[in-house]
């Protein structure tokens, strides 16, 4: 009998290089499995399924995360304001550990040997698969052709041009990872420090130039809105936003951090929503919190996206650092109006009960209602004795 070997398909060009390595060179039954994290239609993932059953694999799966994927990450993500680097909403990175899970769930529920996935030997996705699966199958054995054989993307388009497989090898020259917290691309152009991704390398185009002013609805944190309808679920809310927001080509950028194994990459993304409702969040949060409030979540949250982005989900502190956060959510609730124009967008302002603003106790840079001149020449005078005893002793 052959052996068994999952794999993790995305329908890209590295996993169709997998699935003719592995069936062909390797003489194994080929499971493909594609773990949507809300970022595929109906129709893209029978494209996919499609694809990989030309391909020849012995079963295709789709499973979907995306409910958990949300609960369990993405309103954390959220509820902390986290871009990575101050630039990336995380999109790929905080995907792979629940997609990596699900393929180990059903690796292990169809008895296989082998899982593999289509990662190379220079990226983070390879480090969040291998330790996801040591850490919950650790009998099942990991492979992954494309980082053992070094291969470049034009080696594997040749090797599958070579086995009769056709596909659009000018769209494979870039990768693309789609999910409902944002899209990742890489090409050549992330290779280096100087390029830039060409427009045409953007799954989104600009197809609306007029200027238009949403309302997004919050509630303790969730985005659950927008103008005057209220969603089902958050995940609803988000892809709507994506829907309105990506035609104004929205959320672009380039990513440049660390790397897990501890080199330098960047990787271009598009996340309209994400970069959105992120800003719209920090800025409800502004008005709302306490500037300890505001500070010592922001320090947990810097972590907890560190700790995210280097696959330590697992991490027992990841637990406690959720429950601080989203303690924090519980007055987290109002709308935030936002402007939308081609390639950018404006927060325009906030409206919410607990907005602190809306105290009796003075307007900002206008008039106090509650202390006199006398009550802060004191303040001030206190407030001044450790500075003061510093310059005295230092002279």
């Amino acid at each position: 009998m052959k052996n068994k070997v999952v794999l993790a398909f995305s329908g890209g060009l590295d996993t169709s290089y997998c699935v003719k390595y592995l069936s062909i060179e390797k003489n194994m039954e080929v499971y493909s499995v594609i773990v949507n994290t809300g970022g595929f239609s109906e129709k893209e993932l029978l494209e996919i399924e499609t694809q990989a059953k030309t391909l020849g694999v012995k079963e295709h799966k789709t499973i979907d995360v995306t409910n958990i994927y949300y609960k369990n990450c993405i309103r954390y993500l959220i509820f902390g304001n986290i871009l990575k680097n101050n630039t990336y909403p995380l999109s790929v990175s905080s995907e792979r550990t629940f997609q990596a899970i699900a393929i180990a769930e059903y690796a292990k529920k169809i008895d296989a040997k082998y899982i593999a996935h289509g990662s190379t030997g220079a990226g983070n996705d390879q480090v969040r698969f291998d330790l996801t699966f040591d850490i919950l199958v650790p009998e099942i054995t990991v492979l992954s052709p494309i980082r053992e054989l070094k291969l470049s993307r034009i080696e594997e388009i040749n090797y599958l041009k070579s086995h009769g497989v056709k596909g659009d090898w000018v769209k494979a020259s870039y990768s693309i990872n789609k999910g409902l917290w944002g899209t990742s691309i890489g090409g050549n152009e992330t290779l280096n420090s100087k390029d830039s991704l060409p427009n045409e390398a953007y799954p989104s185009q600009l197809e609306i130039e007029t200027e238009k002013q949403i309302t997004l609805g919050f509630y303790k944190g969730e985005l659950i809105g927008i103008d005057n309808q209220e969603y089902k679920s958050p995940i609803d809310a988000i892809k709507k936003l994506e829907k309105i927001a990506s035609k104004y080509a929205i959320g672009r950028d380039t990513h440049v951090g660390d790397t897990i194994i501890g080199i330098k990459g960047r990787v271009g993304f598009e996340a309209a929503a994400p970069i959105i409702i992120i800003k719209a969040h920090h800025l409800l949060e502004k008005h709302i919190l306490t500037k300890w409030q505001q500070y010592w979540k922001e320090q947990l949250a810097n972590w907890y996206g560190m700790l995210l982005h280097e696959a330590q989900y697992f991490e027992p502190v990841m637990r406690n650092i959720e429950k601080f956060i989203e303690d924090t959510q519980k007055n987290i609730t109002g709308k935030v109006t936002v402007k939308l124009k081609p390639y950018q967008f404006e927060l325009i302002g906030i409206e919410s009960k607990f907005d602190l603003m809306n105290s009796d106790f003075a307007s900002y840079g206008e008039m106090n209602l509650q202390w006199t001149d006398k009550d802060v020449q004191g303040f001030t005078k206190i407030t001044a004795n450790h500075l003061k005893i510093h310059k005295i002793i230092n002279k």
